[in-house]
Formats: structure tokens, C-alpha cells, sequence
């Protein structure tokens, strides 16, 4: 089991104020309020590091290939989902 550690954080006395009114409208702690907060901010960032690391990761394939869709393919693609249908997604080419 992960031990739970404190950590402090200092927060204006306005920031607190605000925090304090929305744990009392929701029956929480202002504790689990932060807790919530800080859990959603990590869960937040780390997918979009995840989607950053991927597309980095796509720009050095393509810079080593050459390959790719182009505009028009990609595009045609989407319109094709968007209207529903079942799509492949475009083979990529030199």
C-alpha cells in the first residue's frame, strides 16, 4: 500500500475563501476538495503529455520515412466518420 504523505500548499486568502464556499455547497472538506483537484490536474496533464510524446513521436517517423497522408486523404477520411460511415484510415504513402 502507498503511504499517504502530506504536502502543503500555500493558496492566497481569496483562492481559500472560493475553495472553502465550494467544499460547504458540496458536503466536503475543503481536504477532498483538493485532493479531487490536484488528482484531476495530474490525470489532465498527464494525457496530454502522452498526446505531445505521440505526436513528436510521429514527426520523427515521418522525418525518418517520408511517409504520410496528405491533407486531402486525412480530410476525406474524417468527413467519411463524421458522416458515420466506417472508415479505414488512410494508408500512408512517400
Amino acid at each position: 500500500m502507498n503511504a499517504v504523505r502530506p504536502i502543503a500548499v500555500k493558496l492566497d486568502q481569496d483562492t481559500r475563501d472560493r475553495l472553502k464556499r465550494l467544499a460547504d455547497a458540496k458536503d466536503r472538506s475543503t481536504h477532498w476538495m483538493l485532493r479531487e483537484a490536484v488528482a484531476q490536474f495530474v490525470d489532465r496533464e498527464e494525457k496530454r503529455e502522452a498526446f505531445r510524446q505521440a505526436g513528436l513521436q510521429a514527426w520523427e517517423a515521418f522525418q525518418a520515412t517520408g511517409k504520410h497522408a496528405s491533407h486531402d486523404e486525412a480530410d476525406a477520411w474524417l468527413a467519411r466518420l463524421e458522416a458515420g460511415d466506417e472508415a479505414a484510415v488512410p494508408e500512408c504513402h512517400d
